[in-house]
């Protein structure tokens, strides 16, 4: 019995729930009924407005600013590895390290870098140390000219205790050994990765030399003071990299480095063309972001290009072979609408302040994706209104038609890219582009409602008038197009007229009717009393008001005469009608195809099996790629081909791999160094890095003079460190690694602080074994008695990049979902929101496989990617399952045929405007726009293969099912029994030139 009750209370609950979501949406179409309405009312004022508004911000771009700060866009905006990075430079402040600077520790603002390679034989051959020291020479003595001052390297280097310029240590080594072949004696044995220079300090150069060949593993290294290292005598090696750091303190210093910089890159290029036995691989701190931003110069003429290809195809889309109901001018204004919004959206981010950078270049595409559904889908509909009716009525029924769909299409777009531009997004670059085309789309939905819209009003009236849809001239009469001459009559074909006349009834001008829908109708023309006129109105016959469908209405009129019309209408039946049979003269040539072709293979018995399995293989290929992706959060890979950037990286890569970026390991609070176990924690730690530790090289100090290394009490062990071990020639630099603290008067300072250098074996996956190591360090500060931390800059790209990446989309995928499932209980129904959900996850499924087994690594342009693809794909899909979700009374296969019919020629359209205006974008020498490039063409595919073959395969045998239904409107999108009106026709000699319609 409780069953019972809760079967029949679900059953109250889902009739209400219906009820209301049937009350919501007509509510909402009456209203975007009554906006068409109004809109149509003030074709001038919806015209003008938009392109006044676009002109008048799109004087803003006065304001126009590229981002100066790439990193800021690329990496994690709240990570542990920034907090760590702040640490560091408080403590250990760049300018604090006076005898030598790791560069790939810590990188000053401004700095000039080269990769020197050799085309044949070895970089150390004296030939080629002579060409090195050469360069070297060069570089230290430009000048660039500021204010009337020349400023040299000397004026804007980092400074040691000794007031000369910090250089790299294989430039002392080279020195030395140039110095010692001309004085005809030996020099020190150069060995790899740390060496031993002529002043016995011990130097790591692992980074400085690269592609080396070794002798094989040689004897421990010693120098004076027991300082041992281990290293491989060098037998050659391909590639020599040089740093050159400056001191950019102020607004000048700054902007006499950054001219450095470019004399620096000009120096090498000329150097290297005077010297072809080398190849230079110049790199500056500004190269990556000039190279980042080249993607959007070289991508102005391929974009130009996007756009006349898309222009020309757009119009085609709306051309016919009957001049009247031809609408090419619509793809043309179609076009400038879009653009128009996005020149407006841009005005708006002018104005409040935000910086251009090259991921901008995927908003056009999402603005024109979004906005081609937009006006095909109106198109379509327009083509599916009654030719007889005034053209705000039209205006009227299209946008009952479509705006319900298109509107809870831009809430998607709304959704998806407003939750990814909230604070709630780590990434700024993917934060940003969000917000922008978030707006875009927001601005180019109201420029539909109200410029493309008045679009429509105006070639209505062109229509109306029976004016050429091109040119806009009258059509002349059939019989006066007879005397023309055949090019004539070819341009001017139409069938427009002939159709027009046989579908008015042949009504006297100024003629009344009175409908009663649904009942007997009484008819009462008052043109003139002398006359009486009967009609009878019989069953399955055609009758072009659209009472119901297959009802047959057969008029007699006289003119001038006095009507009285009794009607008989047969029920509905709940047939869906085809455009074809709404509208034979209206087959387009997509249409025809769809209708007469695609729409029966598609829903073919013997062709269902093979969408099932290519659905499988679709499947199965995305899972492939899915568990292959992997991170791209190398910088490099964002920038603009043969550039600096790119070819420093591919040097940096193939010579310099051998080991991991120099980490410093940073004890950031006192600690008892004098205590056995720390020292023993300590060096347990460090083990198996290639290192230079001073506390290492302490203790040895401390062992070759006899002295205890575990029964010294802390105010020994740090006088023996400050007044011996620091004041040694040799070991004087490890000075910078110690930070003192003040006690009371009289006592030692206690050690606050202190760092060792440490540097990892790695193999061609740095960037992996990078991030492992980095977890497992961290995971080990954790537990340690002794509280440090490591840190290198390149650190900032790999701290939890690939939650940072992914997190946007998961956000937006879910508030998509969450979305649809809260629509679902007010205005939209479940089964459309069921099916919706499920080919969004569908898409994004695919486009992530695919795109990874194309090349594309997952980073912040190619998840910029996968959200637009929600809106993408709900733009594609959604129409045609709210169209047969909502279908009564006939079988499954009828209404996904004619489902394809009405929203899968505006998709087809759509995809052929869409996929052109990419292909320009390929052709662009870019990483970033390469990979623009292959995720919109996966979204575009993907969506079209779910709209056009999955869904209408599908469909045909899953829910929802198809009951015969008596409820008005169950023929879904409006298509159902319309309420007849009263209308005041005013025909002349050829059409009917204008109606006034009223309900």
């Amino acid at each position: 019995m409780m069953f019972m009750c809760l079967c029949v209370y679900l059953c109250v609950c889902v009739s209400m729930c219906v009820c209301v979501i049937q009350v919501l949406q007509a509510g909402l179409r009456s209203s975007f009924q009554a906006l068409g309405r109004f809109v149509a009312s003030h074709p001038v004022f919806f015209a003008s407005a938009p392109v006044l508004v676009s002109v008048l911000l799109g004087a803003s771009f006065s304001r126009y600013r590229v981002e100066g700060n790439v990193e800021s866009l690329l990496v994690p905006k709240h990570s542990l590895a920034k907090i760590e990075g702040n640490l560091v430079d408080s403590l250990f402040p760049v300018n604090r390290s006076k005898h030598t600077l790791y560069s790939d520790l810590q990188t000053p603002s401004r700095y000039g870098r080269v990769i020197v390679t050799s085309r044949r034989g070895s970089i150390l051959d004296p030939l080629h140390t002579d060409l090195v020291l050469k360069l070297h020479r060069a570089v230290v003595q430009l000048q660039v000219p500021v204010l009337g001052f020349n400023y040299s390297f000397s004026h804007l280097c980092l400074l040691d205790d000794k007031n000369t310029c910090i250089i790299d240590d294989i430039i002392r080594a080279l020195e030395d050994s140039q110095s010692a072949r001309f004085a005809n004696r030996s020099s020190l044995p150069l060995r790899y990765p740390i060496t031993r220079l002529a002043d016995g300090r011990m130097a790591y150069i692992g980074h400085q030399l690269g592609g080396v060949q070794a002798w094989g593993a040689g004897p421990a290294v010693q120098g004076p003071g027991g300082v041992s290292g281990r290293g491989q005598g060098v037998r050659s090696a391909r590639a020599l990299q040089l740093t050159y750091y400056l001191q950019a303190r102020g607004a000048l210093t700054d902007r006499v480095a950054s001219q450095w910089e470019q004399a620096f890159c000009g120096e090498l290029g000329q150097f290297g063309a005077g010297h072809p036995e080398l190849s230079l691989y110049p790199f500056t701190s500004s190269s990556l972001r000039t190279d980042f931003q080249a993607s959007s110069v070289l991508a102005r003429r391929p974009l130009l290009a996007s756009v006349c290809v898309c222009l020309v195809l757009a119009v085609g889309c709306c051309s016919m072979r009957d001049c009247v109901r031809a609408k090419p001018w619509l793809g043309l204004l179609a076009l400038l609408s879009i653009a128009l919004s996005g020149l407006t959206a841009a005005g708006i981010l002018n104005l409040t302040g935000t910086t251009y950078n090259s991921t901008y270049l995927g908003v056009p595409f999402i603005l024109l994706g979004h906005g081609l559904f937009g006006t095909f889908e109106m198109l379509s509909s327009w083509r599916r209104t009654r030719e007889d009716q005034h053209v705000k009525e039209r205006v009227a029924s299209v946008f009952s038609d479509v705006m319900l769909r298109y509107s809870g299409a831009t809430l998607l777009h709304q959704v998806s890219l407003g939750l990814a531009a909230s604070p709630l997004t780590n990434l700024e670059a993917v934060r940003l582009f969000c917000r922008c085309a978030a707006l875009g789309v927001t601005v180019g939905y109201l420029y539909t409602l109200s410029f493309y819209a008045t679009c429509l009003v105006a070639t209505g009236y062109l229509e109306t008038g029976y004016r050429h849809g091109c040119f806009c001239r009258r059509v002349p009469k059939k019989g006066a197009l007879d005397t023309k001459p055949r090019w004539y009559r070819c341009l001017m074909y139409t069938r427009y007229q002939d159709e027009t006349h046989s579908q008015t009834h042949s009504h006297t001008p100024n003629s009344t009717h009175t409908h009663t829908p649904n009942a007997a109708h009484a008819y009462t023309h008052t043109a003139n009393p002398a006359h009486t006129h009967a009609h009878t109105h019989t069953p399955n016959t055609t009758h072009t008001h659209d009472h119901t469908p297959n009802t047959t209405h057969t008029h007699t009129h006289t003119p001038n005469t006095t009507h009285i019309h009794a009607h008989t209408h047969v029920p509905n039946t709940h047939t869906p009608t085809t455009i074809s049979e709404l509208r034979p003269q209206d087959s387009h040539l997509l249409l025809g195809c769809v209708q007469r072709c695609y729409g029966d293979w598609i829903t073919n018995t013997y062709v269902k099996p093979f969408m099932v399995l290519l659905y499988l293989v679709y499947i199965s290929f995305g899972l492939m790629g899915f568990l292959q992706v992997s991170q791209g959060s190398e910088p490099s890979s964002l920038v603009a081909m043969d550039t600096g950037t790119l070819l420093y990286a591919r040097a940096q890569q193939r010579y310099f791999s051998s080991y991991s970026p120099v980490i410093g390991f940073y004890v950031y609070e006192s600690a008892p160094y004098w205590n056995t176990s720390v020292q023993r924690d300590l060096l347990e730690y460090a083990k198996g890095f290639q290192r230079i530790s001073w506390l290492e090289s302490y203790l040895d100090y401390l062992t070759e003079r006899n002295l205890s290394t575990t029964s010294q009490s802390r105010d020994s062990f740090t006088r023996m460190l400050r007044l011996s071990f620091l004041r040694q020639p040799q070991f004087a630099h490890f000075a910078d690694d110690i930070i003192f603290a003040e006690r009371d008067e009289g006592e030692e300072p206690e050690m606050a602080a202190s760092r060792v250098f440490l540097v990892a074996k790695t193999t061609e996956n740095k960037r992996e074994e990078m991030s492992v190591l980095l977890d497992t360090l961290r995971r080990l500060s954790l537990t340690s008695r002794v509280r440090f931390l490591i840190f290198n800059p390149s650190f900032v790209y790999l701290d939890r990049y690939a939650t940072a990446v992914s997190s946007p989309l998961r956000h937006s995928l879910m508030a998509v979902l969450f979305l649809l499932g809260l629509s679902s209980l007010a205005v939209v129904e479940p089964l459309v929101a069921v099916w919706l959900s499920l080919t969004l996850l569908s898409v994004q499924f695919g486009v992530l496989g695919f795109m990874t087994l194309w090349g594309v690594e997952l980073d912040c342009v190619s998840v910029l990617c996968l959200i637009s693809a929600l809106g993408h794909s709900a733009d594609c899909c959604g129409p045609l399952l709210a169209t047969f979700s909502s279908g009564r009374g006939d079988s499954r296969t009828v209404w996904v045929r004619l489902a394809l019919e009405r929203h899968g020629v505006p998709s087809l359209q759509t995809l052929i405007c869409y996929t052109a205006a990419l292909l320009p974008l390929a052709a662009v020498r870019s990483n970033l726009t390469r990979s623009l490039f292959r995720c919109l063409v996966l979204t575009a595919f993907c969506s079209a293969l779910h709209a056009l073959a999955f869904l209408p395969t599908l469909l045909t045998f899953l829910p929802p099912a198809k009951k015969t239904g008596s409820r008005q409107g169950d023929r879904g999108e409006g298509e159902g029994l319309r309420e007849e009106v009263e209308c005041v026709e005013m025909v002349d000699s050829t059409r009917v030139v204008d109606q006034i319609t009223t309900v």
